[in-house]
């Protein structure tokens, strides 16, 4: 016999067979877990790099946003709750580490809520902010939409954060010959887009008294169908009762279709066009999210990733399987007891 012949394995005082059989998957299993509990609890934190972004998300609050012609769920609602819903939409697609302030747009100027903060750890204090954007935030009538946006962007400027700017594009009164103001920032500098929202065919606005009743929708009569600042209009020597200086618009009120209101994409285009912006409708949702993707600046944020979930799911693995395997091999029939 060879003097290099294999040893038998180990065997205990009774001579019963090896301590540790070759085969015995369970002590493998419990070895392999133990090792990754080990490698848990030294695993190091690993630095990546996400991409994030700074937003300063603004919300027109203006009477007409009070138009019914927007759909939540398949049902008839406000265009300021479909604002309030997109606005939910984005702060869910946006990447943790993102900054996200909050300002309303109402009158001629936007006015900050709060500044960008950071998404994840305040999510729920901004989310109860969005939800409770409301119409009565409004404190005059007007909507200078075109000078709104303008004031957005200076505060935009000022905290280094994008622009989103949810309106209907809808200016009241109407702009004086239809021209938008001057423009005195950058445009381009500050990156963004404005988000449309609305239906393209005109629709009545709400009308409420001064408790916030709703008593009706605006006539002809109630709102001013043009804006009389300035020159009077090529026209006006047309119109009835002209007079070049008792009356240089003419002698009768104006008429129009001011009390009614429709998402004004045209303007909205014309105005993003002057300020550098982009522009997107707010439905589809998913074409809004990807127009804010790719209309915003990435940020690029360094953050530090724990790894110990992986070996700590790897041990988790391992002690599944092995009272798994364990608890459907012991109700076998050979292995019950016999009576």
């Amino acid at each position: 016999m060879s003097r290099f012949a294999a040893r038998p394995p180990a065997q205990d005082a009774a001579g019963r067979g090896p301590l540790i059989p070759a085969r015995d998957w369970r002590f493998w299993l419990l070895t392999a877990a133990l090792l990754a509990v080990l490698a848990a609890l030294v695993a190091p934190r690993v630095a990546v790099t996400r991409p994030t972004r700074d937003i300063l998300l603004v919300v027109d609050v203006t009477g007409s946003m009070n138009v019914r012609d927007a759909f939540l769920d398949g049902r008839p609602a406000t265009r300021l709750a479909a604002a309030r819903q997109g606005a939910r939409e984005l702060l869910a697609a946006l990447p943790c580490r993102s900054r996200v302030g909050l300002g309303i747009f109402t009158e001629r100027r936007t006015f900050l809520l709060f500044e960008p903060a950071e998404l994840c750890g305040n999510f729920a204090a901004i989310e109860g902010a969005i939800d409770s954007l409301d119409w009565r935030m409004a404190w005059e009538g007007d909507s200078y939409v075109a000078r709104g946006v303008h004031s957005g962007l200076a505060i935009a400027t000022d905290l280094d954060a994008d622009l989103v700017f949810m309106t209907d594009g809808h200016e009241a009164p109407p702009l004086a010959g239809g021209a938008l103001p001057p423009f005195d920032g950058e445009p381009g500098k500050v990156a963004g887009l404005l988000v449309g929202i609305g239906g393209a065919a005109p629709a009545p606005i709400p009308k409420y008294d001064a408790d916030g009743r709703e008593i009706g929708f605006y006539d002809e009569q109630d709102v001013p169908q043009e804006n009389r600042l300035g020159p009077p209009p090529e026209d006006a020597p047309t119109r009835a009762g002209w007079n070049p200086r008792n009356a240089p618009w003419g002698g009768e009120p104006a008429g129009g279709t001011e009390h009614l209101s429709s998402m004004r994409e045209e303007h909205l285009r014309a105005l993003a066009a002057q300020t550098g912006l982009g522009f997107a409708p707010l439905d589809p949702p998913a074409g809004f999210l990807a127009a804010v993707e790719a209309d915003t600046r990435v940020r690029p944020v360094e953050t530090r990733v724990e790894t110990a979930a992986v070996p700590a799911a790897l041990a988790l693995a391992c002690l599944s399987l092995l009272f798994g395997i364990g608890a459907f091999s012991g109700r076998r029939p050979e292995r019950l007891p016999a009576r």
